[in-house]
């Protein structure tokens, strides 16, 4: 990385004729704007009632008008929250709620704790706890719309509404049968609680080390801070499934069957280093089926929605598996993994170049001071544009990887099976049978169900 130039870059933008402010908040309502004109072309596109040619005799024109419901909902849905986002993110900006937060903060460090933990870092982590909350709450009701009335109604959200306080007085009478409400209802709650005391207990340590980084190695941190983050993703892959996903889910092994000698079978043909075959109850809060799998290069671990199980023939899960492990097999996962870190380490180096900007701080309200925190907040909002650009190229790769997976089942026998099984999980859950090719391309990272049965050369015609 060129010091120099990074300097020098420095330099020039440190500058009090650069308008930080507005040009934050023209990048932001600018990216707004483009990406609802991308949902009208969607939406326009889910008003269409005729399905598309590739699915014709595949689809039911039932679970078409279904599917083309459930994405209207979800597109109103879009454009209200995204507004509401919108909105919050200008007012936060244009009233400088950023640095009234860190100042309260700072009031709550001085008042309530030693001498000892007044520092930047104690303050950072104070702010970012203080801050996630507050977002959260800001966007619980679109959470709880979003769970309770728009996935409830079209059948896939698992857990049940219900207020604790109308509940109270008949429980007295009718434990049994009210004890199921009470449970889920506190799902929701306890789903929101578990991911804050999260955030805080694997995301304080990050942040402190992230902060302490770059207060100890000057303009070269981002060296550092690189091999630091890679080690914070590598103790996340082995940490995620023993501890942060049991808080969530239940996993229990795959019963002897034909389903996991199958599975099993094709993992030894494939020389994929299995090491455990787990089966996940999605079903206790959606109705979706999915299936994935995770782990080190040396130790993996597949995990099959019961959803998909229930709902799917073995061979059809199984080809389903074997588009998955056709990613592994491809490279997929090791050249995305590798692209990833190439992105990071861009974006600390970057950031080295705005991280003493007095001209953005002042902008934003902070004049005394120039935290490290609030800095890597207001330099993404700048990476906006090209973000962006990254994004779009990325989607477009991983919709490429799409197609070789699928190419990858076929070569080994499954076309008809991963077929069945693609139209099965598209009218399961009610995912979205055409798009429009501007959108997608933006939004999609797979290809729409028509672009891939016709890489399958899919000829069938109804799927039970």
């Amino acid at each position: 990385m060129d010091m120099d130039f990074l300097g020098r870059l420095a330099l020039f933008l440190d500058s009090p004729t650069f308008p930080w402010k507005g040009m934050i908040l023209g990048f932001g309502v600018t990216q707004y704007l483009f990406e609802t004109f991308l949902s009208l072309r969607q939406h326009r596109k889910l008003q269409e009632t005729t399905p598309p040619k590739a699915l014709q005799g595949a689809v039911s024109q039932e679970d078409y008008d279904k599917s083309q419901a459930y994405g209207k909902a979800k597109s109103h849905y879009g454009f209200i929250s995204s507004f509401y986002g919108q909105a919050t993110n200008v007012a936060t900006i244009y009233y400088n709620l950023l640095p009234k937060l860190w100042n309260l903060t700072g009031l709550w460090i001085t008042q309530y704790s030693p001498a000892s933990f007044s520092g930047e870092i104690s303050k950072s982590l104070l702010f970012f706890i203080a801050f996630n909350i507050s977002t959260t709450v800001i966007n619980l009701p679109f959470s709880y719309y979003k769970t309770f009335v728009l996935e409830e109604k079209f059948g896939f959200n698992k857990q049940t509404r219900t207020l604790v306080s109308s509940h109270i007085f008949r429980m007295n009478f009718e434990p049994l049968k009210h004890r199921s409400y009470l449970h889920f209802f506190n799902q929701f709650f306890t789903d929101i609680i578990k991911n804050q005391v999260l955030i805080v207990v694997l995301g304080g340590p990050v942040l402190a080390g992230f902060l302490k980084i770059v207060q100890s190695f000057g303009t070269n941190f981002f060296y550092y801070l690189w091999v630091f983050v890679l080690f914070v993703q590598a103790f996340m892959i082995t940490v995620y499934p023993l501890v942060i996903l049991p808080m969530f889910n239940k996993l229990t092994p795959l019963e002897p069957g034909p389903l996991k000698t199958e599975v099993e079978a094709l993992a030894t043909r494939l020389q994929f280093p299995l090491k455990h075959l787990y089966v996940i109850d999605g079903s206790k809060r959606s109705a979706h089926s999915n299936a994935y799998f995770y782990g080190l290069p040396w130790s993996k671990h597949i995990v099959i929605y019961d959803t998909l199980i229930e709902k799917s023939e073995v061979s059809e899960v199984v080809a389903v598996l074997c588009h998955e492990l056709g990613h592994w097999s491809e490279g997929h996962t090791t050249k995305l993994f590798a692209i990833a870190q190439f992105h990071m380490f861009y974006i600390f180096a970057l950031f080295s170049v705005f991280i003493n900007n007095g001209s953005l701080y002042r902008a934003f309200g902070f004049y005394n001071s120039q935290p490290i925190l609030i800095g890597f907040l207001l330099f993404n909002d700048i990476l906006q544009p090209l973000d962006t650009v990254v994004k779009l190229f990325m989607n477009i790769l991983s919709r490429k990887f799409e197609y070789e997976a699928d190419a990858f089942a076929v070569r080994l026998g499954y076309s008809s099976d991963l077929a069945k099984s693609l139209i099965k999980l598209q009218v399961q859950n009610l995912s979205t049978m055409d798009a429009d090719w501007l959108y997608s391309s933006y939004h999609f990272t797979h290809p729409i169900l028509p672009e891939r049965l016709r890489a399958l050369d899919w000829k069938g015609g109804k799927v039970e």
